[in-house]
């Protein structure tokens, strides 16, 4: 049963990946988000929630909490670095801000 649930868990992760692969490609070619993007993320929200697997750091860093969009520089998100306090600031078109690091804190 252990070695079922391991295939099982994997199984899940691809699928999450690609649910978010056609998410990310689908508002790239739209120009914007839509609502099969947003239902892509939906299924891959439920698949995490139902096995109990990590999002990855893929989806944990470019999905905005509050709408559940994409965040794709220059269509659904702007940028800007905060040099100071080493993060990058991703803020979405709905007003949430998304703060991740790239400078290591001593």
């Amino acid at each position: 049963m252990i070695k079922n649930q391991r295939l099982l868990k994997s199984i899940a992760e691809e699928r999450v990946r690609r649910l978010f692969r056609l998410s990310k490609s689908r508002v790239l070619s739209s120009g914007g988000p839509d609502r099969l993007s947003a239902r892509y993320l939906d299924i891959a929200e439920s698949i995490i929630k139902h096995y109990k697997i990590a999002p990855g750091h893929e989806m944990k860093n470019e999905v905005c909490k509050a709408c559940k969009t994409v965040l794709i520089p220059g269509a659904t998100c702007s940028v800007r670095l905060s040099s100071t306090n080493g993060y990058v600031v991703l803020a979405c078109r709905c007003g949430e801000e998304k703060h991740v690091n790239y400078r290591n804190t001593i």
